[in-house]
């Protein structure tokens, strides 16, 4: 198998460092409007070539699939192009900024049969993959999620504390990890509110946003955001469920009286991005839907439009 990846960032680097422990495949080329960067990521990880647009790259005939870690504004747009190329391909999430948008893409992945997978890495964190599997072993049923997504972003600045190019947003990126997770642990959605703060004066953005969200089964979640946290950063996901609490941290998982849970011997990984990675291979191999394409995560954005009517 072998893979564009476009976009050098943050994120591009982790799914180089995941793609690096699957077995038969290989990063073939690298695309990014920042060549010089490219090219240095290139020289670490051994890419043998660098693209300064994401077109010469599907139009190489050593690239089977592509992984999308752009800025969200070009996602769809992006996708749909690498569908119209023949390439599968993996977006970071989110799929889109818009639900006309992610629905394009949609038809799109329907109209050629080629895999289409987004990024909703929380699907395979091994934490919450472990709470997962205890829901569906009938042990656990949810009753409230209560989840802080906190940074301290008052500049455009990505993961690494580099400046971006493109404004981030807390509703159609960083909600969309909980929406779409709350989903999948407690049903779907049947009720969504969202109040947000005052608008940065330059980014135009809300900085502070509350969601409200309740399943068909009853269980509710309470989701607070906010690029203005000066403390602790990340997002820390607590379930409240009828048989125990449990506190979610990335990959990591405790009890709610902090006790460590051994989740090392859910997947092959402890790293969430290389499971999100081997899910896409994988799928692509099997002729299989992956967990998280483009139609299993579509109700998600379909709730993300619902609440930014209301903002």
């Amino acid at each position: 198998m072998r893979i564009a990846i476009a976009g050098t960032g943050a994120f591009g680097e982790k799914h180089l460092e995941g793609l690096a422990n699957i077995d038969g495949v290989s990063v073939t080329a690298l695309t990014s409007r920042r060549i010089e960067q490219a090219q240095a990521v290139a020289a670490k990880f051994g890419v043998p070539h660098v693209t300064a647009t994401l077109d010469e790259a599907l139009a190489r005939d050593d690239v089977d699939a592509v992984i999308l870690c752009t800025p969200t504004q070009l996602h769809a747009q992006q996708a749909i192009a690498c569908m119209d190329a023949g390439k599968h391909v993996q977006i970071e999430i989110p799929l889109a900024d818009s639900l006309s948008d992610a629905e394009a893409v949609l038809a799109k992945a329907e109209a050629t049969g080629l895999t289409c997978m987004v990024g909703h890495t929380r699907r395979f964190n091994p934490s919450h993959q472990w709470i997962h599997r205890r829901i569906a072993a009938g042990e656990l049923a949810i009753q409230q999620m209560d989840v802080q997504t906190y940074f301290f972003r008052r500049q455009n600045m990505n993961a690494k504390g580099e400046a971006r190019s493109w404004t981030d947003h807390l509703l159609w990126h960083h909600a969309a990890h909980t929406v779409d997770l709350f989903a999948w642990q407690a049903g779907p959605i049947v009720k969504a509110n969202a109040v947000a703060g005052p608008l940065h004066p330059e980014l135009g953005i809300a900085m502070d946003m509350s969601i409200q969200l309740q399943s068909e089964s009853g269980a509710i979640c309470t989701l607070s955001l906010s690029f203005n946290n000066d403390g602790p950063l990340g997002t820390f996901f607590r379930y409240i469920g009828d048989t125990g609490t449990y506190i979610a941290r990335y990959d990591d998982l405790v009890t709610g009286r902090e006790e460590p849970v051994d989740v090392s011997q859910v997947a092959v990984s402890m790293n969430g991005i290389e499971l999100q990675d081997r899910e896409f291979i994988a799928a692509i191999r099997e002729g299989r839907a992956p967990l998280s394409s483009v139609a299993d995560v579509l109700p998600c954005y379909r709730v993300l439009h619902q609440l930014e009517g209301q903002l």
